[in-house]
């Protein structure tokens, strides 16, 4: 007969199935970030040019 789980490991298991999408997620979502900033730094500096 299979024993029972306590408290402490189903928080523990839940945190975990919470945590790996919330990183992986996060790691995604920050690099669309990062790239769309990267990608659109030339047309911004362009246009601070021509203001000045």
């Amino acid at each position: 007969m299979e024993e029972e789980p306590t408290w402490a490991e189903l928080l523990v298991g839940l945190l975990l199935m919470v945590a790996v999408p919330t990183v992986i997620g996060g790691t995604v979502l920050l690099s669309v970030i990062g790239l769309t900033m990267w990608v659109t730094a030339p047309l911004r500096r362009r246009r601070r040019d021509r203001r000045a």
